[in-house]
């Protein structure tokens, strides 16, 4: 079987700096949830920009259901694919369901307005991620936990196979970090998303990803299932820490710091 999203080999350098990306390579299921993490620094949100085809590789390849993803046309790879990134501002007074229908873009020909079934996509986005109540009001005035569930929401109203994820949960509260992965576990079930997310939140990885991919300096230091990933001995190597410690009690998994 083809899996959704093949990166082979993957590097990649910034100009006049270090190697970022060293020889990456993994797959991407349907309907799967992979986390990425790795200290800061690790190449973490390179990797993913060169998923979402925003960065070309030096060297190896991104395949899209088995065709390279520099071969697909920009508007149908945005019917595949959505990218979220980790920050985004916005000095224009729009007014957040606007924001949100710009995520139907790739459904809109060319000098055609939006229709009645886009604005309605549109809307269950935004009910989907719990901010239906914010649709009138300026996106420019929102906090930043509102901005990230709606620009998520903008990324759902594509309607993508593919949402890739850099930090979302960063500026969210304990109530919308939840939120937020009740969405993405019941978009899994319901429409078979697929879902590659970059995260710091260990304790999440745990319990509601299928697979765990730790990069460090650029290069994978482990991937597989979450209780193969998440030892203490291997954390304590991704992320230079000697303390750090990891128990799997059920179907969680506890990391902590000793002091």
């Amino acid at each position: 079987m083809t899996p959704l999203l093949e990166a082979r080999q993957l590097t990649y350098a910034y100009p006049r700096g270090p190697v970022a990306i060293r020889g990456v390579g993994f797959t991407v299921e349907p309907a799967s949830m992979t986390a990425i993490i790795g200290a800061n620094g690790s190449g973490k949100s390179t990797l993913v920009r060169m998923l979402a085809g925003l960065l070309q590789p030096a060297a190896g390849q991104v395949l899209l259901s088995g065709i390279a993803l520099d071969r697909w046309e920009p508007r149908a790879r945005a019917r595949q694919i959505a990218y979220m990134p980790q920050v985004t501002t916005t000095a224009f007074p729009f007014r957040v369901a606007d924001i949100v229908l710009s995520g139907r873009a790739p459904f809109v020909a060319r000098f055609h307005f939006d229709s009645r079934h886009d604005r309605d996509r549109a809307m269950e986005a935004l009910q989907s991620t719990g901010a239906a109540h914010l649709a009138d009001r300026n996106f420019a005035a929102l906090s930043g936990g509102e901005r990230q569930m709606v620009i998520l929401a903008r990324a759902l109203a594509q309607e993508p196979r593919l949402l890739l994820l850099d930090e979302p949960s960063a500026s969210l509260d304990l109530k919308h970090r939840a939120e937020l992965m009740r969405t993405l576990a019941r978009l899994r079930e319901q429409r078979g998303l697929s879902v590659v997310m970059i995260t710091h939140d260990l304790q999440l990885t745990g319990s509601l990803f299928d697979r765990i991919l730790a990069l460090r300096c650029g290069e994978i230091a482990a991937q597989g299932a979450p209780d193969e990933v998440l030892r203490s001995e291997l954390l304590a190597d991704i992320y230079g820490e000697p303390n750090v410690r990891a128990r799997r009690m059920g179907n969680q998994t506890l990391v902590w710091i000793d002091a």
